[in-house]
């Protein structure tokens, strides 16, 4: 009997082991083979074994033991990130990978989410120990051990091995963690073109920026400046929320990185609703939600306090803040669409592209909607589309203003015929009025005046001033027998420059060559403009051909010593060739003669191989 009793235990420790067995691939972690990611990255999000850590106490040593392993949940739902909301709980994430191929192998664990407050990655040692990185948004940048917007680690996997990464996370804001295991080639390539994009970003938000300075000079209109704080402020804070921002202190103590961001997303909205107020006219149309309007605005400013104090328990309320400001903004920019009143038809396309990306970003972050690119970078797509958008809506803007500029003249006509209607009744008052009227209309006229002589892009005079003065300067050249000489000037291989870096590089290369240019010819008596696209003149009173060709030949040096990199030069560098001429009129038969020759002459400075100076 006890050896029957024996068999029975034995036997019955078989078939415990053997269901064991069966029912281990249910609940066991997976395994990610390494040596299978090689072209593209793997998400681990159903590989990640995840414990909650509710009072944040729990390190390395704590959650190897066989207690808290236990406690481990690896039946994470698919998708391209970890989504955990608002929580002040810190989380441990476990991958367990291998090396099944007979080769060493390098691949990067990257946490693709600049925002996490805190990283801590334990990564595993030949020796059998772990080497703890801490990192994380909260932490300077230096903390990185591979120097990107996003946290990378470095994993090095013996041959045949296996390894088990343990981190751990958490963050005073939403917490999301897209997780993925990059081959290091493939991660470069998408390291360049990542960066590449964003830069395409921020150029953008520089031009505008840049170009909308210009307008508030020009016309002293404050709509201008407050398009300029909320795009600076917007792409400060898409900067920081890229990983893109240096550390932040003041007077050398550091400031969290997520307070700097919610700050800049607060001052970016309230001048957003300053802005929607003076667009769309709001205290007239709307009075009563203009009034909505300002308390949110009182309520944004207010937010800059409670986020410098007590952001992990203030950052809902200001998501929340954000998506009523985007539901009052679009009810407003429809109310006056039906309203027709124009410019809120651009606001509404502008502004309803920006706050639909804010608002995916926001759900993104409460762990609501997915993780994709339109979520990921869904506000920096937003406000992309949202400045070339509203490019639109200024130049609308300019051509009413020009159109009321044609009204007030046609009304200053009528008040005159109006004067002069009651000239007998009161003739001193009459006077008095029309001369008001006048120097009104003269100031107006010399305004736009000014505005159509010269060239946007460059800030020098354009092909009309040009025109005009040309057309003086002949004149005077004939009636005095003196010589008169220009030259036409052409950027090399400008196309080319143009396809290879970009139209905002062009932009400011053809600025750099015009400073030059009206650095090089600075007499009183000499003119420099822009004769169309990338060709610039220069016109020389009571100069001969040799004086042009030294002025010419100043300006191919001075190009030179700019050093504007052309990889699609031969020089390697941008370059220009210049086309002279100089006449007495009487002996050319017109200006427009003595301009085709300098263009004939350009044409043989490129024919003969560019980046020189022909004429004669």
């Amino acid at each position: 009997m006890p050896a029957l009793a024996s068999h029975r235990q034995s036997l019955s420790w078989l078939l415990l082991t053997l269901l064991l067995l069966l029912i281990r691939p249910a609940w066991a972690d997976q395994v990610v083979d390494a040596a299978s990611v090689t072209t593209q990255p793997l998400t681990l999000t159903t590989y990640v074994s995840v414990l909650e850590d509710p009072t944040g106490n729990l390190t390395l040593a704590d959650v190897q033991s066989p207690e808290q392993q236990a406690r481990f949940k690896s039946d994470q739902p698919p998708g391209s990130a970890l989504a955990m909301g608002f929580t002040r709980s810190a989380f441990w994430l476990k991958v367990q990978l291998s090396n099944s191929s007979d080769a060493p192998l390098q691949r990067f664990l990257v946490v693709e989410n600049p925002r996490v407050s805190h990283v801590q990655a334990n990564i595993p040692q030949a020796d059998g120990s772990y080497k703890t990185i801490n990192t994380g948004s909260d932490v300077p940048q230096s903390s990185k051990v591979y120097p990107n917007r996003n946290f990378v680690f470095p994993l090095n996997l013996p041959a045949r091995s296996e390894q088990v990464v343990y981190l751990r996370v958490e963050s005073s804001i939403g917490l999301l963690v897209p997780l993925q295991l990059w081959p290091v080639k493939a991660f470069h390539a998408y390291e360049r073109d990542d960066y590449t994009g964003k830069a395409w970003y921020f150029g953008i938000a520089m031009a505008m920026i840049l170009f909308n300075l210009m307008l508030l000079f020009a016309l002293r209109d404050p709509i201008y400046l407050l398009y300029v704080v909320f795009v600076g402020c917007t792409a400060s804070a898409l900067a920081i929320k890229n990983g893109l921002a240096p550390d932040w202190a003041i007077f050398g103590v550091p400031l969290n990185s997520n307070i700097v961001y919610y700050s800049g997303v607060s001052l970016a909205l309230a001048a957003l609703l300053l802005f929607a107020r003076r667009m769309m006219q709001l205290e007239r149309i709307l009075p009563r939600l203009d009034w909505v309007l300002r308390g949110m605005i009182v309520l944004y400013l207010l937010s800059l306090v409670a986020y410098a104090f007590a952001l992990p328990y203030v950052s809902r309320a200001g998501i929340l803040l954000n998506f009523a400001t985007a539901v009052v903004l679009l009810a407003a920019a429809i109310v006056c669409a039906f309203k027709r009143q124009r410019s809120a038809l651009f606001f509404l396309a502008a502004f309803a592209l920006l706050m639909l990306g804010g608002a995916m970003t926001s759900l993104r972050a409460m762990g609501i909607v997915p993780t994709n690119l339109f979520t990921v970078d869904g506000l920096q797509l937003g406000s992309a589309m949202e400045m070339i958008v509203l490019a639109f809506a200024l130049a609308d803007r300019f051509n009413v203003m020009r159109r009321e500029k044609a009204r007030v003249q046609e009304e200053l006509i009528r008040a005159q015929q109006q004067l002069v209607d009651n000239l007998r009744t009161s003739e001193h008052e009459l006077e008095l009025r029309v001369a008001e009227r006048t120097d009104e209309l003269r100031e107006l006229n010399n305004q736009l005046e000014a505005m159509s002589l010269t060239d946007a892009l460059t800030g020098i005079a354009n092909r009309r001033r040009f025109d005009q003065v040309l057309e003086q300067e002949w004149g005077h050249a004939r009636r005095s027998g003196e010589l008169l000489a220009l030259a036409v000037v052409d950027v090399d291989w400008f196309k080319r420059y143009n396809d290879h870096y970009g139209h905002p590089a062009g932009d400011a290369c053809l600025r750099e060559i015009a400073q030059a240019l009206a650095t090089t010819v600075n007499r009183s008596t000499d003119l420099v403009a822009r004769y169309g696209g990338e060709e610039f003149v220069f016109l020389a009173p009571m100069t001969d051909l040799a004086g042009v060709r030294g002025m010419a030949n100043k300006l191919l040096q001075a190009v030179e010593t700019l050093s504007l990199p052309h990889e699609l030069s031969p020089l390697g560098r941008v370059s220009v060739s210049i086309g002279i001429a100089a006449a007495v009129p009487g002996q050319e038969a017109s200006a427009e003669a003595l301009v085709a020759r300098a263009d004939a002459a350009l044409y043989e400075a490129k024919k003969q191989g560019r980046n020189q100076v022909v004429g004669g």
